[in-house]
């Protein structure tokens, strides 16, 4: 695998304090109720953190830096599934990164799945998922096989009808579920066989955008006047309690979990991107609440993870992790971890987000360039460190 050189300069200066040692797991990327330090301290997991024309890689137990990469301007980053790289979209399509291991360094591969205006990258059932918004196609691989090649691994591509900012998803059984749109919308999601021939269909998810999967290979997909679930062939529609606009536009899900946090908007013409509800979805009993948080716990599609005991977690803009009972509502506990922060202006700008691994979230605080790594189970920050860089985007080997 040929790679890029690490850059030279830039982010070398770290400070780092650390109260006692960390162990990060890998995962599937949902959570894993239950994993002990001891289990899944070999996981290494690695924090990959985008910045304004590069990718900076931090070790997920110390935080130290351990390389530093160009890139272009802005790039989105999602784990692979391999848990050892990361997809970086480009102008070219999914580039990949290599986040390294104890005996190689992190380097920005020359590998390039190449799509017309990459989008989402949906990891699931040992399969990655890369849906191109400029053709609609989809390109399915092996994960594992991503770190077993040489170069890129073999790929099925799935031709897409319409171009539009959608997301695939390929369950066990090879059913093959597919959003539905133009350039003047979107509006459902189609299920196929794995021979291509259609299973089911709803054209009722207006605007869909973004998907989750539950316990039993239930999934969420969410719509400007509530969801969409499929389970067993079927899609269900779960209307908002908001009419005609009530949004839910991302799913936060524990695959050993029937419960779902999405977040929600109730108005189509607020300004910003802050939002204060929280939409919840029961996939066996197929229903849809909206719940209100406090005055001044407010939060953006970066800021909601699931971690121990399937929980929520929400880093709000009062600068702690609320944590949240997916069942009921209820805010059972906060962590102050970073200071109190306003919405961005633009959903690209550089704000505070969280993503989990294990019993371990890892919060950035753009304003300070800090990261900061928090235990979930007794909301400690346990190692903190400081860059020279601006993080924005975030994603884990797990």
């Amino acid at each position: 695998m040929r790679t890029l050189p690490l850059r030279r300069a830039g982010v070398l200066a770290l400070a780092v304090g650390a109260t006692v040692g960390l162990a990060a797991c890998a995962g599937t990327g949902s959570a894993t109720p239950g994993s002990s330090a001891s289990a899944v301290a070999e996981t290494d997991t690695r924090v990959a953190l985008s910045y304004p024309g590069g990718i900076v890689v931090l070790d997920g137990e110390t935080l130290e830096v351990l390389g530093d990469v160009n890139s272009e301007e802005f790039t989105r980053l999602n784990p692979a599934g391999d848990g050892r790289h990361i997809m970086v979209t480009t102008s070219a399509g999914f580039q990949v990164l290599d986040a390294g291991s104890a005996d190689a360094a992190p380097a920005l591969t020359d590998l390039v799945f190449p799509a017309e205006k990459a989008g989402h990258v949906v990891v699931h059932g040992g399969k990655t998922v890369l849906y191109a918004d400029g053709t609609s196609d989809t390109t399915v691989f092996d994960s594992a096989a991503l770190s077993a090649s040489t170069g890129l691994p073999a790929v099925e591509t799935i031709p897409g009808v319409e171009a539009h900012h959608g997301v695939s998803i390929v369950l066990e059984d090879g059913t093959f579920l597919t959003t539905v749109g133009n350039a003047d919308g979107r509006t459902g999601v189609v299920a196929k066989y794995p021979s291509g021939r259609t299973l089911a269909e709803s054209a009722d998810c207006p605007g869909v955008h973004g998907e989750g999967t539950a316990k039993d290979e239930v999934v969420v997909f969410g719509c400007e006047n509530g969801a969409l679930v499929y389970d067993d062939g079927a899609f269900t529609k779960l209307t908002a309690p908001d009419q005609p606009y009530g949004r839910m536009g991302n799913a936060y899900v524990s695959e050993t979990s029937p419960l779902v946090i999405g977040d929600y908007k109730d108005d189509r013409d607020a300004e910003g991107y802050l939002l204060h509800r929280v939409a919840l979805i029961d996939t066996q009993a197929k229903t849809q609440a909206v719940v209100d948080l406090p005055e001044g716990v407010e939060y953006t599609f970066r800021d909601i993870a699931r971690g121990p005991g399937d929980r929520g977690y929400i880093l709000a803009t009062d600068g702690s992790i609320h944590v949240i009972d997916p069942a009921t509502g209820a805010l059972t506990d906060a962590f102050p971890v970073i200071d109190a922060w306003e919405g961005p202006v633009e959903w690209q700008d550089a704000h505070p987000a969280i993503k989990v691994s294990g019993d371990v979230a890892y919060v950035t605080e753009p304003v300070k360039n800090a990261v900061h790594a928090v235990d979930l189970t007794t909301g400690e920050v346990i190692t903190r460190a400081t860059l020279t860089v601006t993080p924005n985007e975030i994603a884990l080997t797990r």
